[in-house]
């Protein structure tokens, strides 16, 4: 009996021991799963074996609140992508171009260039002829205004020669034409014939006078009908190569196709430019050349009388003479 006791107790010993060495090892085991979880931030509701019963049912209602706030941030990034977007559409678009003349004469083709700097030339020939004939015109109608007065009381062809002097001018020739004929035809009784020789050298100095006098003229003249053709030339030209670009660039925006047709209207507008103050100096011009012309027909008339009178002059005194 007391063997089977201390058995038992024995057994019940051993059994104890076996169950108190077995339990660190039990709960060694139970926590090795969880060592890991440090390490996975991004899981924090990983399965935990001595976790509380409720446990399972926080982990669906914190899931939808963590998730809640993900949502605007989601929602906002939209929005702050397109403030970036539009700012690179700005500055992607083609920059307009400053649309000076000078930038648009720089920026044209080479022909319309030279179209551009032909009529540039074409109204800087028309404002020089201007300022030209405006001296030469009131120069040249003063001295024979004055060389008129002067043989107003003339009353022969010396009278007058002595009266101008030495004098260069429409009037000098005139006098030195019907003295020289004068002379030539000493000795001759038709008075009439020397007239009529003296009045054909006259009209040779009048048209002489008169081509020298609308020298420029003819600039004017061919600048103002020519000019709008010319710039109109630059103009299609300019054109005829921004179609060409467009086609090109396959694009119709605005900043692309404006500079090019802007640099092409620049020749018409260079070439009105040229054309319309050559029109309107060559009418004046034809008007002020009109009134010298005049003067000029005057001085011939004031040598023709004076010659007339030296022609009677002579005859009466042969006569006298005869007489005698």
């Amino acid at each position: 009996m007391k063997t089977t006791t201390f058995q038992a107790s024995l057994a019940a010993a051993v059994l104890l021991a076996a169950t108190w060495l077995a339990s660190p090892v039990s709960a060694q085991t139970q926590t090795q799963p969880a060592a890991p979880a440090p390490a996975q931030k991004a899981q924090p509701a990983a399965p935990a074996p001595a976790a509380a019963p409720s446990a399972p049912a926080a982990a669906p209602v914190t899931a939808p609140m963590a998730a809640a706030p993900a949502a605007p941030s989601a929602a906002a990034a939209p929005t702050a992508a397109a403030p970036a977007a539009k700012s690179e559409a700005v500055s992607t678009a083609p920059a307009m171009k400053e649309l000076s003349p000078w930038v648009m004469f720089m920026s044209a083709d080479v022909i319309v260039k030279a179209v551009m700097i032909g009529l540039a030339f074409a109204s800087l020939m028309t404002w020089t002829v201007l300022i030209a004939k405006s001296i030469e015109l009131s120069v040249a109608s003063a001295k024979l205004r004055s060389a008129l007065k002067k043989v107003a009381e003339a009353r022969s062809l010396a009278e007058a020669q002595m009266a101008l002097g030495a004098k260069e001018g429409i009037l000098p020739s005139f006098l030195a034409a019907a003295l020289r004929e004068a002379r030539m035809s000493a000795g001759l009784s038709s008075d009439a014939g020397i007239k009529e020789r003296a009045a054909s050298s006259f009209q040779e100095i009048v048209r002489a006078e008169a081509r020298r006098i609308r020298i420029g003229m003819g600039v004017l003249a061919t600048i103002g009908s020519t000019s709008p053709f010319v710039g109109l030339f630059g103009t299609v030209w300019g054109i005829m190569n921004s179609f060409i670009g467009i086609s090109k660039s396959q694009t119709t925006n605005l900043a692309v196709v404006a500079p090019g047709i802007a640099e092409a209207l620049l020749a018409t507008a260079i070439g009105l430019v040229a054309a319309i103050p050559a029109v309107i100096i060559y009418n004046h011009f034809s008007r002020v050349t009109k009134g010298y012309l005049e003067l000029v027909s005057r001085a011939s008339g004031a040598a023709a009388r004076l010659l007339s009178r030296d022609l009677d002059r002579s005859h009466g005194s042969v006569h006298s003479r005869a007489a005698e």
